[in-house]
């Protein structure tokens, strides 16, 4: 068994606007550390453990992220060697010291449970996390270049773009791949699941070996470089012919339903069921977290995983706890009904914790929830507090682009377009849209 790190054994961590585990990024609320999750599962011990280092070094405010990661917020200056010697001694650190920022791979949050999957990716993503962890030369790639792989499961973030993806073709024994996209955006090749670790680690070395040092990410290189090109660099160093047959070539994964799933699901094992909830805008407690952390462990499996929808599911709970747990999840302050208007909204810190925000996103979301919450629409709508959109890796219906003094632009975005989209209103109060929203027809504004 390999010893826990030590925070004296760690590398110094490189300079980066990204936090991580060991880099902790200063913000006007005090440092933020972003904690990676393999595949966004956490043990209710390790729970308990980041509660309990969040209210000892920090806040105790905690944040769920677009990649299915945490974030403690407000961490003391004096308390940082302490928070990452607690998170460290928890098994929350790299597999290899200096692998913290390349452990970027998401999966669904129901990854092995879902009834719709081709396969179970998990033993695939322990072995893409090994190579990510274990090639040190991958230690180079930037801390925002991430990986995707897709089992074709119902709950699946399919609009997030990634460096690279792979998603599971009809069958489930060849997996479709793509470069600087997501699985809508239409597959470049395919390999068979075997070989997709070696596919893996021929297309990073192959980026690394081609990106300037201003081009850290896939989208940069392909830029200045054709995707065929660099799919023939790949191909002379495979032992194995890529599969660009007409079925492989632009097949496109079926996008679900847009609505975000909360309440209980069932599972493909008999008789279990997996419960989603959202702590309202991705932010919740330390002592929220860590009694989730209790009913995970008295009602399921003593795990939890976090979504790329900034929500958490607790996977295999046998059904008939499903009533009790239902409602001790409500009675924490969790959302469990998609119609409730917070539940499609989505917001930054803002101002009242990131130097760049021109608006206090969190609380104008709160107040456009109240205002929504009298009428029937349910418009998915993302309150950005610069034009950088930090909390929105995918594209939502609506865009409120905060400006100086507070107030907004308002876009909507359609298929094909780019950036936020197109612009609708100049400036408004959040007031002012909501009042927008509601004398809108309900066709085009709701997602349900």
């Amino acid at each position: 068994m390999r010893d826990r790190p030590s925070i004296t054994a760690l590398p110094v961590p490189r300079p980066s606007a990204c936090p991580g585990l060991l880099r902790i990024v200063a913000a006007l609320d005090g440092g933020i550390c972003r904690v990676k999750l393999a595949g966004g599962e956490l043990s209710s011990a390790q729970a308990r453990a980041i509660a309990a280092a969040s209210e000892a070094c920090a806040s105790g405010v905690l944040e769920l992220t677009n990649r299915s990661n945490l974030q403690i917020r407000g961490v003391r200056d004096a308390a940082q060697d302490e928070l990452i010697q607690r998170l460290l001694d928890a098994g929350l650190g790299p597999r290899v010291a200096g692998a913290d920022d390349v452990r970027n791979l998401l999966l669904s949050p129901s990854a092995g449970l879902d009834p719709a999957a081709l396969f179970d990716v998990r033993p695939l993503a322990a072995q893409l996390l090994e190579l990510l962890q274990d090639t040190s030369d991958f230690h180079a790639l930037s801390a925002k270049f991430a990986l995707q792989l897709d089992g074709g499961e119902a709950l699946a973030m399919l609009e997030h773009p990634h460096d690279l993806w792979l998603s599971a073709l009809p069958g489930g024994e060849l997996l479709a791949f793509g470069l600087a996209g997501c699985p809508v955006d239409g597959s470049l090749a395919a390999v068979e699941r075997k070989q997709a670790v070696a596919l893996v680690d021929t297309v990073l070395r192959l980026f690394l070996e081609l990106a300037s040092p201003e081009q850290t990410r896939m989208r940069q290189l392909l830029d200045g470089l054709s995707v065929d090109d660099f799919l023939q660099h790949v191909q002379a160093r495979l032992p194995f012919q890529l599969r660009r047959d007409e079925s492989v070539l632009g097949w496109r994964r079926v996008a679900g339903s847009s609505a975000i799933a909360l309440g209980a699901q069932s599972q493909r094992q008999a008789g279990l069921q997996m419960i989603l909830a959202a702590p309202p805008l991705g932010r919740f407690t330390a002592w929220q977290l860590a009694a989730l952390a209790d009913l995970a462990q008295r009602h399921g499996d003593a795990t939890l995983r976090l979504t790329p929808w900034q929500g958490v599911l607790l996977p295999n709970i046998p059904a008939a706890r499903c009533p009790d747990l239902l409602a001790e999840l409500a009675a924490l302050g969790l959302l469990l009904d998609s119609h409730e208007p917070l539940t499609h909204l989505l917001a930054c810190t803002g101002s009242a914790a990131c130097a760049k925000g021109l608006a206090d996103t969190k609380a104008d979301a709160c107040q456009l929830a109240d205002l929504l919450r009298a009428g029937t629409l349910r418009p998915q709508v993302h309150l950005s507090g610069c034009p950088r959109s930090c909390a929105a890796a995918h594209t939502a219906s609506f865009t409120l682009l905060a400006q100086p003094g507070g107030r907004y632009q308002l876009y909507q975005r359609a298929a094909g377009m780019a950036g936020f989209g197109h612009l609708l209103v100049p400036s408004l109060s959040i007031n002012e849209a909501g009042a927008w929203f509601a004398a809108q027809p309900e066709s085009g504004t709701t997602h349900d």
